[in-house]
């Protein structure tokens, strides 16, 4: 069931820049999808800022994002909630660190940059382990 979100959306006066905020708006899904797969590169704000943009843009397109199966759901919870579920952003952590293992071990031969994108790896982790998660399992007392 496709639900319609196009109260949410305000519209820019100005035809130029609803295809500015457009194209922006396509340009984002296209880096959270590349932050899918790749490590350092979260895909959640991406998405984020995709549907901020197509908010001023295009309802036709703010409506198929919050719809879609994969990002809508965490899309929603941000703009509800000011929070990310708990198992995506485990799940972000945790492929995250391995990914950024595997490279700091295999591909990065510089000690000096395999120590920054340790680093690095550990403030996206902290920073997203900071943002509230409303579904977090309840710690079990002793």
């Amino acid at each position: 069931m496709r639900l319609d979100y196009s109260h949410e959306v305000r519209h820019h006066e100005s035809r130029l820049v609803r295809g500015l905020y457009l194209g922006a708006g396509f340009a984002f899904v296209g880096i959270g999808v590349l932050g899918i797969f790749l490590p350092v590169l979260p895909a959640t704000p991406f998405l984020l800022l995709a549907a901020a943009c197509f908010a001023r843009g295009s309802a036709r397109f703010y409506n198929w994002l919050l719809n879609n199966r994969s990002f809508g759901p965490t899309i929603l919870e941000w703009r509800r909630h000011r929070s990310i579920p708990w198992r995506t952003k485990m799940i972000a952590i945790v492929l995250m660190s391995g990914t950024l293992a595997v490279s700091i071990v295999f591909y990065v031969e510089e000690v000096y940059l395999q120590w920054a994108l340790g680093a690095l790896g550990l403030l996206l982790a902290a920073w997203l382990y900071s943002v509230p998660s409303r579904d977090r399992p309840r710690r079990a007392r002793g």
